[in-house]
């Protein structure tokens, strides 16, 4: 049984920084990916960034490139992938996904429908 969960959401300004973080049990995705997705109030869930499972390559959504950026870590027990999101904005807010897939070819990584197993998502709220 994979178990994802993330932490690491809450309120902040405008401009300012949080860290999320996604701990994943269960298995490790050594040949994989993990990603983080974000549904806003009213709107579609989107990419927002992703990474392979050696840490080699990302993969940014451009409306939080240069803010953002993720990074994972397999020398745990469980595999972490963090995402700093920097610089941040009102319309950053929503609710922060954390999903990972066994196996994904470069040219879904951005798709949701890649991904086999969800967190249950953690809040962020930026505030103007």
């Amino acid at each position: 049984q994979v178990q994802l969960v993330e932490s690491g959401g809450g309120l902040v300004q405008a401009g300012g920084s949080l860290r999320l973080s996604c701990a994943a049990s269960g298995r490790t995705f050594s040949s994989g990916a993990m990603g983080w997705f974000r549904q806003a109030p009213g709107k579609e869930r989107e990419f927002v960034a992703a990474i392979n499972w050696s840490g080699s390559s990302t993969y940014i959504a451009d409306s939080v490139k240069g803010r953002f950026t993720i990074s994972r870590d397999n020398a745990k027990a469980k595999d972490t992938v963090y995402l700093q999101m920097n610089s941040l904005k009102p319309e950053d807010t929503a609710i922060y996904y954390c999903a990972a897939s066994s196996f994904v070819v470069r040219s879904r990584i951005t798709y949701a429908n890649a991904y086999d197993y969800w967190g249950l998502g953690t809040p962020v709220t930026v505030s103007s």
